[in-house]
């Protein structure tokens, strides 16, 4: 007798499992985790970058994790900021999972940290469908990308609290149709809130920290018409039978080689210090 196992839906059951947990686990820390997508490029580092710098300044505890697939260039960059900083090599992953994320906060995470950003793998497919346990979701896209990014990428635009357009003052030299853009956002996630920013200009910059400190206060953040849909599909694939449990056994040993590298002394962390 054959057995259809869905592996995807199996992945992503035991992804919310694990993000419910982080979830928790942050809460009672007090502590508001930020996840920021975008693809390559966007200019998300020198934007955090600058964003941590701004709430050390104003002393807010803020703290990063940053994600590749190689290399700790960008957490050397943000530590820059004084806040401190850990990064995650996926080591070929596309995309951060809850379980990584919750591994490389445990015994790490300061006490009193009020705000966590996650700078996620840069990628615009795998990581939207990975709920990290955040509170706000943060879609980036810079002017030099195209308009079109968020009809193209409808997941990672669509599930986010908040959209952030990035490189604002090369806008005019690169011709970025600024209105065909909110029309792709519109048509994606109605009602989503989009800031435009510079890192370079510092456009924008204070307006988005502000903003995270109000969902931080506990003002409630937008709520995407497909995060809705979401939630019933993965309720509607709840008692799976078993099928969730087998999967999840091949899942990780198909991933052992990344997680047993996530463990290891490749990932130091940077604590507010460029090395």
């Amino acid at each position: 007798m054959c057995r259809t196992v869905d592996l995807h839906q199996a992945v992503l059951a035991k992804n919310d499992e694990n993000a419910l947990a982080l979830r928790g686990y942050l809460g009672d820390r007090g502590t508001v985790a930020v996840n920021l997508l975008s693809s390559p490029g966007s200019g998300k580092t020198a934007l955090l970058e600058l964003l941590l710098a701004r709430a050390v300044a104003g002393g807010t505890p803020a703290a990063a994790v940053t994600a590749d697939l190689a290399t700790e260039n960008d957490a050397t960059r943000l530590a820059r900021s004084g806040a401190p900083v850990r990064q995650i090599l996926t080591d070929g992953l596309c995309h951060l999972e809850a379980g990584m994320l919750q591994r490389r906060l445990e015994g790490w995470l300061p006490e009193g940290t009020r705000l966590l950003f996650v700078e996620n793998v840069g990628n615009l497919v795998c990581p939207a469908s990975y709920d990290l346990g955040e509170t706000l979701r943060i879609a980036l896209a810079s002017v030099t990308e195209g308009e079109d990014k968020p009809v193209k990428y409808p997941t990672a635009f669509g599930l986010a609290h908040l959209v952030v357009v990035t490189k604002t003052d090369i806008a005019d030299a690169v011709g970025f149709d600024r209105e065909a853009f909110l029309r792709g956002v519109r048509q994606v996630n109605p009602g989503v809130p989009v800031l435009e920013t510079s890192a370079r200009t510092g456009q924008g910059v204070d307006a988005l920290l502000a903003h995270v400190l109000r969902c931080a206060a506990g003002e409630e953040a937008h709520v995407p018409v497909l995060a809705r849909q979401h939630e019933r599909y993965l309720h509607s694939h709840e008692n799976g039978n078993g099928r969730e449990h087998g999967h999840e056994q091949e899942h990780e040993h198909s991933h052992e080689h990344e997680h047993s590298h996530e463990r290891s002394g490749g990932h130091a962390p940077v604590d507010g210090q460029a090395r």
